[in-house]
């Protein structure tokens, strides 16, 4: 069983698969990063995004070379994915971990993918070697080998490679929000009655740092100002992990199998860096756009930041108890 290693060669072209390296018939062999069902329900097709160098595409801009087989393998998982977050979150909260991974992964990546493109043509414009991060470089190859397992037989031993959570969010708007953060590997969705929080390569310890908070907010509904609350939770602590995840991956005659080596290795630290509540109070507040509320607002009192997720007694704040003043926009 080989495995297709397109960081080894710094191989991004339009003329090779972006899964399985097969050389592809035309370059016009392509699928979009952002299905089309997904981007005609929220009419995503022109709305803009923004990449790392500020350059701005469309969602409907973002799309890899790929090729007819690799597609049609791919189209199993998108229906599977398009049922249940059409039906919502009964249905979402049924799909198998690795199934999120999986089309979380390929969507996350094919975005690096493009920005990868982009930075090679800006490179060959400038006629500057490609200064590409080699702990990034290492970071997405691991990813892209993990990928691989829609289309190849992966085993996944000890501990799956991601943290990954669900919940139900109590609205009734069909309102969709997309983030991530490249270089953390972190990503967030948000429509219809859920939303999905995920960290792709951390082992699933960004889900044992914020076991307190999930304890108390799971199999809640929350309201969306709480959901933007867990979302800046895993993003921040997902910024505070400082270890490279490091994988033995074994292909066998019919089989890859793929198993973390342990975080701690020699490294002494704690596996996270002390939490900064003025960096947290930042990406809070970014996160609470929607609603206005300012940094100095939410650190105000720096032991104990604003929070919707509990009350002054610590107990869950559900979703109908929460006022927002009228400056807020509701998601």
């Amino acid at each position: 069983m080989t495995i297709y290693k397109p960081f080894e060669q710094f191989l991004f072209d339009n003329n090779t698969c972006f899964l399985s390296g097969t050389p592809l018939q035309s370059s016009e062999e392509k699928i979009q990063v952002f299905p089309s069902w997904l981007m005609q329900r929220y009419q995503l097709e022109a709305k803009p995004f923004k990449l790392l160098d500020e350059s701005i595409t469309t969602y409907k801009g973002l799309k890899v070379p790929c090729s007819v087989r690799t597609a049609q393998r791919l189209e199993g998982i998108e229906n599977t994915i398009q049922e249940a977050f059409t039906t919502g979150f009964s249905a979402v909260k049924t799909l198998d971990e690795l199934t999120l991974f999986q089309w979380i992964g390929k969507l996350v990546y094919g975005i690096v993918f493009n920005e990868i493109q982009v930075g090679i043509r800006q490179q060959l414009l400038s006629g500057e070697a490609m200064n590409f991060s080699q702990v990034l470089a290492k970071k997405f190859a691991y990813l892209h080998t993990m990928l691989q397992s829609l289309i190849k037989p992966v085993t996944f031993e000890v501990t799956m490679p991601f943290s990954i959570q669900v919940f139900e969010i109590d609205t009734e708007d069909d309102h969709f929000s997309y983030r991530d953060e490249i270089n953390t590997l972190v990503f967030s969705l948000r429509m219809k009655n859920f939303g999905i929080v995920a960290c792709l390569q951390d082992n699933g310890v960004n889900n044992t740092y914020n076991t307190d908070r999930l304890k108390q907010v799971y199999h809640q509904q929350l309201h969306p100002i709480q959901f933007e609350e867990v979302c800046a939770r895993y993003f921040y602590s997902a910024y505070l992990f400082n270890r490279l995840p490091e994988y033995t991956i074994l292909p066998t005659t019919d089989m890859i199998y793929i198993e973390p080596m342990p975080l701690q290795g020699v490294d002494t630290r704690p596996i996270f860096d002390p939490f900064q509540v003025k960096t947290y109070g930042q990406v809070l507040e970014n996160f609470w756009k929607p609603w206005g509320f300012t940094l100095f607002e939410i650190i105000k009192d720096p032991e104990n930041p604003m929070t919707f997720l509990i009350d002054t007694d610590g107990r869950f704040r559900t979703s109908d108890s929460i006022a927002l003043p009228d400056k807020t926009a509701h998601g």
